[in-house]
């Protein structure tokens, strides 16, 4: 999200300033590595400028705001340590890096650049495992929810309450970050805008096992590698958006700030969502043989979705301008491409 964000803004005249200091490499190996993608950025965007720091260290933050507090315009926080699994292993980590740097990084919003959009990526865990109480059918190839719901049509919307349910430590520390920047637009009326994703993804996806669900799956699927299934028979549905679709969002908000504090689920929705086995069948025609893969149902993730699809009605209700331009399977398609030019 980050370097789609850097490209696009970039393209529209503006300068860049990336942070990132590669931490996702520490989370999943250097499989996950984030650097190839700054050295093309810095290699290919003339007004980039990359800052290899922690966004935890508060110190950097007052450097870096007091600096160009007269020229930022813009933030868009999409850091993350985003495994529910990596989570439960380091949780003091997981909830500094997610939670805790967001602080830091509005308190710096608030004190040198107050008239700046903030735009948060937030995650559809902030709802913990209460979509899997939703009344579930097994198909052939799918959960979906009984048709009677008021989910069924046009997926989960922003009412569904986030109390009593079993979130992830992952979950927990990106609800509290989600929390604060909704309270520093409506107690400090900051321009700030939640968007709670779905699965977000494109073939600048550094993937790994642990996250990034269709990258990952993709690169296994050419790379001829081993992927298991954690639970629900390979059956759960993910919506995905292209980065490039939510980065176009990004920039309908920018151009007309909402309501400080707004919340917006974003994803997939109705228009791009696939199940597990979907896209490994998909997969298997497109690359024309089959992948070594198995379904391990006693290892189904705590707090994880058996169907997720986000309902962008409100988001698309305030921006009528803003239209999807990939579908599940050109997201597939371009992801395949990408890594068979990589193998």
């Amino acid at each position: 999200m980050g370097s789609e964000a850097a490209r696009f803004f970039h393209g529209k005249g503006f300068r860049i300033l990336g942070i990132d200091n590669d931490k996702r490499s520490y989370f999943f190996g250097p499989a996950a590595s984030t650097h190839w993608k700054v050295a093309q950025l810095q290699k290919e965007l003339p007004h980039y400028k990359h800052h290899h720091a922690d966004i935890a260290d508060m110190d950097f933050w007052e450097s870096l705001f007091s600096r160009y507090k007269e020229d930022i315009a813009l933030i868009v926080h999409c850091a993350a340590q985003p495994s529910h699994d990596w989570a439960a292993k380091e949780p003091l980590t997981d909830f500094e890096v997610n939670a805790g740097s967001t602080l830091k990084l509005l308190e710096a919003t608030r004190k040198y650049t107050p008239d700046a959009v903030f735009i948060f990526t937030s995650t559809n865990k902030v709802y913990g495992d209460r979509p899997n109480q939703l009344p579930l059918i097994e198909t052939d190839t799918r959960w979906e929810p009984d048709s009677s719901h008021p989910f069924a049509a046009k997926g989960i919307d922003e009412t569904m309450p986030i109390d009593q349910t079993i979130h992830s430590i992952f979950g927990v520390s990106k609800t509290a970050a989600d929390l604060m920047v909704q309270e520093y637009g409506k107690y400090f009326g900051l321009k700030t805008v939640v968007f709670r994703g779905g699965c977000l993804t494109g073939p600048s996806h550094s993937a790994a096992e642990l996250h990034g669900f269709l990258a990952y799956l993709v690169k296994c699927a050419v790379e001829k590698k081993h992927y298991t299934i954690f639970g629900y028979e390979g059956k759960q549905v993910r919506d995905n958006i292209h980065s490039a679709d939510l980065v176009n969002a990004f920039w309908e908000v920018f151009q007309s700030p909402p309501q400080p504090g707004e919340v917006y689920n974003i994803g997939g929705s109705r228009h791009a969502n696939i199940s597990m086995m979907e896209a490994i069948h998909w997969l298997e025609k497109r690359l024309d043989t089959p992948m070594d893969y198995q379904i391990d149902n006693d290892k189904a993730r705590k707090g994880d979705h058996i169907w997720y699809i986000s309902d962008v009605s409100k988001f698309q209700s305030h921006y009528p301008n803003w239209k999807y331009q990939y579908s599940i399977h050109d997201m597939l398609e371009e992801m395949v491409r990408a890594s068979l030019c990589q193998k």
